[in-house]
């Protein structure tokens, strides 16, 4: 008769890359239950369904909007597509559910039960990440999406049990607050810069309220940009907009103060961390912050590397207040150019990132993922192929694939963490 934990060590062994699998495993794996994962066809949710697929033969349930399950199904297809490229062996693990997390039920009611029966893990990562969205409809998504995903785990632990539920939050749940802001820290009475954090608040503390009856663990990634091998990115935010502006010569000032911190992390290294973290027993109850810890840079840091790679000439660092009352009206003014001015607006939303002055604590993660060699790079050596993907890709005009971009670019995957994951998990 095989235990509980024997069941489990397997389990984690399976997810070693390259590990060679016995009949009795891979029969085990895929009798085990499934994976829900939300926001699949997401920036970061693209990235953990190739982890999921690549380090384990489980199956994974993608839970994916649609008008119909032809629709949901052509979706899936193409991020398939897209990350591994034509001839991949993954599509008949990957199972698109037809579902709507802004709908009671998540939109499946006649599914929900038998869904709840083969899934013993959930990773939610479905949100709206738009900095100009209404309080309200931020909410509609962000808290009340997680309120019946919250739902939807408490019926998987009541019809077969539910392992983890990990949950992808944000370290700008810190708001405005100043200093150091730690993993165990939530509501420290902070104000927020838009409806997208409130709202991440907000849902976060719903997920707090269930850990005293689900298995669950929250991460907390901070500014996601592209990979660092490839600079691969599907989401040209945060980072790329002010980027894009700069690069422009659309910036002779900026309001921003030189010292202040920049929290930037690559895409891979949150995926890396999120599903090693999923993994790990004692990472349940947890909360992880994935930012770039002492690899943080600075505003004036990332002026000169902008600076150095577009050739232009350092923009003037000034006072917030000084820039809303008189660069940006006098910006404005000067430009007949209509796409200039609504490449300005679209990136100004950014600005308040730029003049924060809080240091997330991640010692914690650093910790859990140290026996992994899970850990941030600093900016500065992955900077230049993050700018090289971005003018390639016209910045998000023109797509291009995660696999064009990693055979072009020469990226190896999935061997970046292998000998170390051996390592963890051997010791387990």
């Amino acid at each position: 008769m095989v235990s509980g934990a024997q069941v489990t060590s397997r389990r984690q062994a399976s997810a070693i890359p390259g590990r060679a699998r016995s009949s009795e495993e891979a029969a085990e794996d895929l009798g085990a239950g499934g994976v829900l994962l939300t926001g699949a066809t997401g920036f970061v949710g693209m990235e953990l369904l190739a982890r999921y697929l690549e380090r384990t033969d489980r199956r994974v349930y993608a839970l994916v909007r649609g008008a119909d399950d032809h629709e949901v199904a052509a979706r899936v297809r193409r991020t398939l597509l897209s990350l591994f490229g034509a001839g991949h062996p993954y599509a008949e693990r990957v199972i698109a559910v037809r579902g709507d997390i802004t709908r009671p039920g998540l939109g499946l009611p006649r599914e929900r039960d038998g869904l709840a029966e083969r899934v013993d893990e959930i990773v939610h990562g479905a949100a709206s990440v738009s900095f100009e969205l209404g309080l309200e409809a931020s909410r509609a998504i962000n808290v009340e999406g997680t309120r019946r995903m919250l739902d939807f785990a408490e019926r998987c632990h009541a019809r077969g049990g539910l392992r983890r539920l990990s949950y992808i939050s944000t370290a700008y749940v810190a708001g405005e607050h100043s200093g150091c802001f730690s993993e165990d820290e939530l509501d420290v009475g902070q104000r927020f810069r838009n409806a997208y954090e409130q709202s991440k608040f907000e849902a976060e503390t719903l997920v707090a309220r269930s850990r005293s009856w689900l298995p669950i663990t929250v991460m907390r990634p901070s500014i996601i940009v592209g990979e660092r091998d490839s600079g691969w990115t599907a989401s040209f935010n945060v980072l790329y907009w002010p980027l894009r502006a700069f690069a422009r010569g659309a910036y002779p000032a900026l309001p921003a103060h030189a010292d202040s911190p920049v929290d930037v992390v690559p895409v891979d290294y949150v995926a890396d961390a999120i599903f090693a973290l999923s993994q790990a027993p004692e990472a349940e109850g947890g909360t992880f912050h994935l930012t770039a810890g002492p690899q943080t840079t600075s505003v004036g840091e990332l002026v000169e590397l902008a600076t150095a790679r577009f050739q232009r000439p350092s923009p003037r660092l000034i006072a917030p207040w000084l820039y809303r009352r008189v660069v940006h009206p006098l910006l404005v003014r000067a430009s007949s150019d209509r796409r200039y001015r609504r490449m300005l607006a679209r990136s100004e939303v950014y600005f308040p990132y730029f003049s924060m002055a809080v240091v997330y604590d991640d010692r914690r993660s650093r910790a859990a993922l140290r026996g992994a060699g899970i850990r941030p790079p600093s900016l500065p050596g992955y900077f230049d192929r993050l700018v090289e993907f971005a003018l390639a890709a016209e910045w998000g005009r023109r797509p291009i694939p995660r696999a064009k971009a990693r055979a072009s670019q020469g990226a190896v995957y999935p061997e970046r963490h292998r000998e170390s994951l051996n390592r963890q998990f051997d010791r387990r």
